[in-house]
């Protein structure tokens, strides 16, 4: 072969090669654009379902890594890919991943635990969990672990936050007599020891009733911390759920047992709540675990006041307010409080306070009534993501 016949046959394979490569980049454009579309579909909000797949292409081969709680969106991508000519690494994890499989779920262990964004104490506050909530585990990663709350919210916990169970043992603590706090703020003090503080607990943990006293409940901590609580603190948890006769009134009495409680950013006890935090504490008081944020609790239940007039609202509805929608932007929803009626509503902004919507009120609030965005309706209408505590949370 003469050197122009070499030269020749080397630009043939070098525009071979190309063509490939542009399939090649072609083809991995198309996939990612598949991947997207499926995640849209089941996992829009990373909040509540993680879809994180990488998608790279490098030395002939499809390269996929990342996790996923959502096995039927990564099937569908895998039938998809099957269907191509490209050679496939298949790397994403699957959640719960093994590192779970010997606890499955945990319960937390303090009074409020703090669920962080990422896995450090310098992450952000995503949200907090109360004494008693139990979580599903979905990856240990030495001493933090990656949970998921009833209310589908998913972040970390480090290790002195909840206590790891067994499936078995979920099943004996769902099935043992427990007591919840009804007080704000209560202490649990050493079993025997007078003046010991075993913890401080806060309105809504839950605890394992171990006996009673002329004037104290002995309670379990998930971990085993046995300690004794005021009885006047405290309900029998069975007997609470089913006196329960969630009206706009109990909201109105809980709500305002938190008046005065300050902002937290993430938070959703009565040591410090966000706005969301507030209504949903609120409402688990009342026997409903509602969406984590206002952005979400804003999908639930029943639209009311459509004339956006305040007219036909009823104690109790939620009360949304952000920035509507534009011809080029989405709705932004980034508030919520609770309507008590004759204009006014409680929310947490500063702190947990009542604002009124009427200009001649003291306490008028001209900035949110001018970003009001409508209002739902929970109560006997639980639409949407909102669990009734009366027919047991089963974490999925």
């Amino acid at each position: 072969m003469n050197i122009k016949n070499k030269w020749l046959s080397l630009a043939i394979l070098l525009v071979q090669f190309s063509c490939q490569q542009n399939r090649s980049i072609q083809e991995l454009g198309k996939v990612i654009a598949i991947k997207d579309s499926i995640r849209q579909v089941y996992a829009p909000d990373r909040r509540v379902a993680r879809f994180d797949i990488d998608i790279n292409y490098k030395d002939g081969r499809l390269k996929l890594s990342g996790e996923s709680d959502q096995p039927e969106a990564v099937a569908i991508l895998m039938d998809y890919l099957s269907t191509s000519d490209l050679k496939i690494d298949d790397k994403v994890t699957l959640l719960p991943d093994s590192s779970a499989d010997q606890y499955p779920y945990a319960i937390v262990n303090n009074s409020v635990s703090n669920l962080r964004s990422e896995p450090r104490h310098s992450a952000e506050l995503a949200t907090q969990a109360t004494l008693g909530t139990l979580l599903k585990v979905l990856k240990i990663a030495k001493e933090w672990y990656l949970v998921q709350t009833p209310d589908d919210y998913i972040s970390w916990v480090d290790h002195g936050g909840v206590t790891l169970k067994t499936s078995e043992q979920i099943m004996n603590w769902q099935n043992t007599e427990k007591v919840i706090v009804t007080e704000v703020n209560a202490t649990v003090y050493h079993e025997e020891i007078t003046a010991q503080t075993i913890s401080d607990v806060v309105l809504g943990n839950v605890l394992e009733r171990m006996d009673d006293l002329d004037q104290y409940v002995i309670v379990r901590f998930p971990d085993g911390r046995i300690g004794r609580i005021e009885k006047s603190g405290v309900k029998d948890y069975e007997s609470w759920l089913s006196s329960l006769g969630s009206s706009g009134e109990l909201i109105e009495y809980y709500a305002r047992q938190l008046m005065g409680t300050p902002y937290l950013w993430g938070g959703t006890s009565a040591k410090g709540m966000d706005c969301s935090g507030f209504t949903k504490t609120v409402y688990f008081m009342n026997g409903l675990v509602i969406p984590r944020d206002a952005s979400q609790q804003i999908n639930a239940g029943r639209v009311v006041d459509q004339s956006m007039s305040f007219d036909g609202l009823q104690k109790g509805d939620l009360l949304f307010f952000g920035k509507p929608a534009t011809d080029s932007t989405k709705q932004k929803t980034t508030h919520v409080g609770l309507w008590l009626g004759n204009g006014e509503f409680i929310h947490a902004s500063k702190r947990v306070r009542i604002s009124s919507i009427d200009p001649a009120s003291s306490n008028y609030d001209e900035f949110n009534k001018n970003r009001y965005l409508g209002s739902r309706r929970y109560l006997k209408n639980i639409e949407g993501n909102i669990t009734d505590l009366r027919t047991r949370i089963t974490l999925k």
